[in-house]
């Protein structure tokens, strides 16, 4: 596996540790609609879902990873959202979209977390 790919997968685990110790149930890691993909799927609040873009750098030297999600990103992120809430029947039910970034290395890293992100346009 790819050095970026194992960089990417260390932060989502991260970023999956640090959801459940703030009392948020996963639903779904990297749950695929086609292309789509969305990095984690879950639910504090039974009235929402909340989906979670995570970006991983080993430093934030170059580019706040939270940069790189763009507009194009957000419109991917919207339409997996919404074919989620579709499958799922839960037209009732909010869809809030998160941004975490996880800079730094296994021995020393930080999170960010950044609740409503963006909003569907």
């Amino acid at each position: 596996m790819a050095k970026h790919n194992e960089l990417g997968l260390w932060g989502e685990q991260i970023a999956a540790q640090y959801l459940l110790s703030k009392a948020y149930k996963i639903l779904w890691r990297n749950y695929r609609i086609g292309r789509l993909e969305l990095d984690l799927v879950v639910q504090k609040d039974p009235s929402e879902i909340v989906v979670v873009e995570v970006k991983t750098r080993s430093t934030d030297l170059w580019e706040d990873p939270l940069a790189a999600v763009g507009k194009q990103k957000q419109k991917h992120l919207l339409r997996a959202g919404n074919h989620l809430l579709h499958f799922l029947g839960a037209t009732d039910t909010a869809l809030r979209f998160d941004l975490i970034s996880v800079v730094g290395t296994p021995d020393d890293y930080k999170i960010n977390h950044i609740k409503d992100a963006f909003y569907p346009f």
